[in-house]
């Protein structure tokens, strides 16, 4: 069943930054037998789950809970986490976010409702992630294309409005490339910003000149590989290199763009993932194959026929910590729906066959009414 939210966290002190050196001078000690820098060694290690209770152990404590110092230890130390954030889209046009927390205090995954976006979390919307945030995208509000930006901080759980998009979109195609956002489509072909860049540390969008003939107005898939975005549309499919567009002046970034395989665009079905270089789809029977870019071939994924529960459709999948996660719904029971989550671990034979193992599964059951389905799916680490 749907826990409750956690614990919200207030936006951290503005005196502390995420390239400070060390706490503002504390009350107290962090831990009475340890030096600060220790000690904030110690708790950077514990899970995320936890830090609503840590936060009760002192005032020391709960600042730095707070501070973005936390998280960016927690990176330099290798004891960030990777969460599966989805949205499940209901019949009266909004979508819910969920995290999933399979690491939490009490060793019961648990499947937490995020607070609500200043704005409905519209229908068509790009989902992607930076660093330790999720960027919203655009979308469909009251049936009109929006350029609005939301951005959820998993650090601290709250959400703020970013820099609008130069163009209104929805079913755009997005990927994080080097630090910056791309976002390509969702609006009519003819608009001279139909792709774009954002530089999150100058908070600024940016146009990317692109031909008019490769340009489609809805694009259903997108992925990062190689440091290039791939984005589908329902004809054909684009590559976007953004060294090269960045090497080269506005008028000559048409260099940048080249068309994906027919083969790769054949093969490509629904919401894919990129995993260690490999594109996954899979097919209308529900069975997970992975793209050879060096062989223009798609091969299967076996060894899941008896570990993997059977699904036909509604399934996406991402990239989990470099594991292949697939989330899709399961059965109906009147108002309620099931939501199944599967982390396979994948591993290349000597032959270049691709070769899977489910690692988990989990199963939750949700009250929403019929017409309801998942519509986006994305992990973030922090």
């Amino acid at each position: 069943m749907v826990n409750s939210p956690r614990p919200m966290i207030d936006p951290p002190p503005p005196l502390l930054t995420a390239s400070s050196p060390a706490l503002p001078p504390p009350i107290s000690r962090l831990i009475p037998s340890l030096p600060d820098d220790l000690a904030i060694l110690c708790i950077a290690r514990v899970p995320p789950s936890y830090h609503p209770l840590l936060a009760a152990v002192s005032r020391a404590w709960r600042t730095f809970l707070r501070s973005p110092l936390l998280f960016s230890v927690r990176l330099e130390v290798g004891a960030s986490q990777s969460f599966l954030f989805i949205s499940i889209h209901t019949l009266i046009d909004q979508s819910r976010w969920y995290i999933l927390d399979r690491l939490c205090w009490n060793h019961s995954p648990l499947l937490i409702p995020l607070p609500a976006p200043p704005l409905v979390s519209p229908l068509g919307c790009t989902a992607v992630s930076l660093g330790h945030s999720l960027f919203l995208l655009g979308g469909s509000i009251d049936g009109i294309p929006s350029s609005v930006v939301q951005i959820y901080d998993a650090r601290f759980n709250y959400w703020r409005l970013g820099p609008h998009m130069s163009a209104s979109r929805e079913f755009a195609a997005a990927g994080v490339i080097s630090g910056r956002i791309y976002v390509v489509g969702g609006c009519h072909p003819i608009n001279k910003y139909w792709a774009e860049e954002f530089d999150p540390e100058k908070e600024r969008w940016r146009r990317i000149s692109s031909p008019p003939e490769i340009r489609e107005k809805w694009m259903h898939g997108n992925a990062v590989i190689g440091g290039k975005l791939l984005a589908m549309a329902d004809r054909g499919g684009v590559v976007l290199d953004p060294a090269v567009a960045a090497a080269e002046a506005e008028v000559m970034q048409d260099k940048a763009w080249s068309m994906v395989p027919t083969t790769l665009d054949l093969g490509w079905r629904g919401r894919a993932a990129a995993v260690g270089e490999v594109l996954y789809s899979y097919s209308y029977l529900g069975k997970i194959k992975g793209y050879d870019f060096t062989n223009d071939e798609w091969r299967p994924l076996d060894g899941l026929d008896k570990e993997l529960p059977k699904f036909l459709h509604g399934a996406t999948l991402t990239n989990l910590g470099e594991m292949l996660c697939l989330v899709w719904e399961g059965k109906r029971k009147g108002m309620e729906m099931e939501v199944i989550f599967a982390g396979i671990r994948v591993t290349k034979t000597n032959n270049g066959g691709l070769l899977g193992s489910l690692v988990w599964l989990e199963t939750f059951v949700l009250a929403f009414p019929k017409g309801t389905f998942i519509s986006q799916c994305i992990s973030l680490e922090f």
